[in-house]
C-alpha cells in the first residue's frame, strides 16, 4: 500500500497535527539520536514554511520533512530540513515519496539541505551535491548540500538593457 503524501503550509497547519510533527522529530532527533538540542527554532510557522508528512494506517505520522522558502542576496531559493521517519518505518521509501514531493513544489529553483553525512549519498539521488566541507552540528557529522536551479531568479530572464 503507498501512502500519499500530505501537505500543508505553516499557517494552515492544525494544532494536533503540529504536534505529532514535532513529536515524531523529537522522537528520532532528541531521544534516538541522544542530540538534545533547540528543536524549536522559530521557523515552523513562517508564512513560507510547508510542512510535509505522512500518515499510518492508524493515521500516526511516520515520516515528515519542512521545505522553507528563503531569499539569500534577493534570490528565491528553498531549504529542506528536519527530514525523518521513525524507526520502524524506515526502509520503505517513505523519506523518497516526501522529498519527491517538495522538490517538485521547488521546480526549477536552487535548493539546499544540511544533511547529516551518512545520508550524502541519499540525497545525491535526488540531485543534490556537495556544496562545502563537513562540520559538526551538536556532535553529529553534516555537510552542506544544494540541488542547482535552472534558474536563480526571475531577474534572469529578463532581456538586458
Amino acid at each position: 500500500m503507498t501512502i500519499a503524501p500530505r501537505r500543508s503550509w505553516a499557517k494552515d497547519l492544525d494544532a494536533a497535527t503540529l504536534y505529532e510533527l514535532l513529536k515524531l522529530r523529537i522522537e528520532v532527533f532528541v531521544v534516538e539520536q541522544a542530540c538534545p538540542y533547540p528543536e524549536l527554532d522559530g521557523r515552523d510557522l513562517l508564512a513560507e514554511t510547508r510542512h510535509f508528512w505522512l500518515e499510518g494506517p492508524d493515521g500516526e505520522v511516520i515520516s515528515t520533512l519542512r521545505l522553507m522558502e528563503e531569499h539569500p542576496g534577493g534570490e528565491k531559493a528553498f531549504r529542506i530540513g528536519r527530514v525523518c521517519t521513525k524507526r520502524d518505518a524506515r526502509g520503505k521509501g517513505h523519506t523518497t515519496r516526501l522529498m519527491q514531493a517538495a522538490l517538485a513544489e521547488v521546480g526549477d529553483y536552487p535548493c539546499h539541505i544540511d544533511a547529516q553525512t551518512y545520508l550524502e549519498d541519499m540525497y545525491s539521488r535526488h540531485g543534490f551535491v556537495r556544496d562545502g566541507d563537513e562540520y559538526l552540528d551538536d556532535g553529529i557529522p553534516h555537510v552542506p548540500m544544494v540541488r542547482p536551479g535552472a534558474r536563480t531568479d526571475e531577474r534572469s530572464r529578463e532581456e538586458p538593457m
